[in-house]
């Protein structure tokens, strides 16, 4: 069975950081690319960060870009999301995914 945990999230302030965590397992975690995708309030579903299975390919939606980095430790069926510089926008619920199933998601809030 593919279970995925996120943790880490939590509320901060505008310009401060996070890191989220996603606990992987029931599947090959090593030879499969990840994702991170977040829920804004009111708006849809969006992948704002992949990465591949080696950990040296990723791609980030514009929005992220720069402020975001996906990482991974295929040795603890870990993966990561470092987010600085938060922003307003950066609220919402953000979850780990394997292809199209995701975590239960967590909780960020960027507020003043």
């Amino acid at each position: 069975e593919v279970r995925l945990m996120e943790s880490g999230g939590g509320l901060v302030q505008p310009g401060e950081s996070l890191v989220l965590s996603c606990a992987a397992s029931g599947f090959a975690f090593s030879d499969t690319v990840m994702s991170w995708f977040r829920q804004a309030p009111g708006k849809l579903l969006d992948v704002i960060a992949t990465i591949n299975s080696d950990g040296d390919l990723t791609y980030y939606r514009d929005v992220v870009e720069g402020r975001f980095t996906i990482s991974r430790d295929n040795r603890a069926n870990l993966l990561y999301l470092q987010m600085n510089n938060l922003k307003t926008d950066d609220t919402g619920t953000y979850y780990c995914a394997k292809g199209q199933t995701r975590g239960q998601g967590i909780q960020v809030t960027v507020a003043s």
